[in-house]
């Protein structure tokens, strides 16, 4: 008896007492997602459909939640907006030729529960440029690198942080 009531005392500090939890991170309670096309106000066409694509990806591949299309069939909607789509030179040679850029993206995102109309989690960016979600990635053109390649790559990690921020907080 006594050996029993430890062994339940140890199961109960190990697995109670540091806060982990059992399974992915998600939510139990929640189904479907409808993410609607992300507003861009960028001047750089296509970047909205582009990460809303790699978003779908990102929820399909990452989370227990299943992607639809009619905003009625969901338990959640996750709206975005890209507030920004930048390119901005890093370096350049002494002949003032550029040697390196960045592509940056930053996004506002509203993840909210349509049952009950609650806030699931929201990243907005102040009035001072700063919060929301940002992604950069840099290229090379005369080394051959592209600035497709940089825009995917910089969305594929922005699709990773909006899923990121779907997970259920510690």
């Amino acid at each position: 008896m006594p050996l029993r009531l430890t062994a339940a005392a140890l199961l109960t500090a190990l697995l109670g007492g540091c806060g982990y939890t059992l399974g992915d991170g998600f939510a139990t309670d929640i189904r479907t997602v409808h993410v609607p096309i992300f507003a861009s106000e960028s001047f750089r066409p296509g970047q909205g459909e582009r990460l809303t694509e790699a978003v779908h990806k990102q929820i399909e591949l990452r989370t227990p939640y299943r992607v639809v299309t009619a905003a009625e069939q969901a338990d959640t909607r996750l709206v975005g907006r890209v507030v920004s789509a930048d390119k901005r030179m890093l370096t350049e040679t002494r002949f003032d030729d550029v040697r390196e850029l960045q592509v940056a993206y930053t996004l506002d995102l509203r993840w909210e529960d349509v049952r009950t109309g609650r806030l699931l989690a929201s990243r907005q960016v102040r009035l001072d440029g700063l919060g929301g979600l940002l992604s950069t990635a840099t290229f090379a053109p005369e080394v051959g690198q592209s600035l497709a390649t940089a825009q995917q790559q910089a969305i594929d990690r922005l699709a990773r942080d909006v899923v990121n921020v779907m997970e259920v907080p510690w």
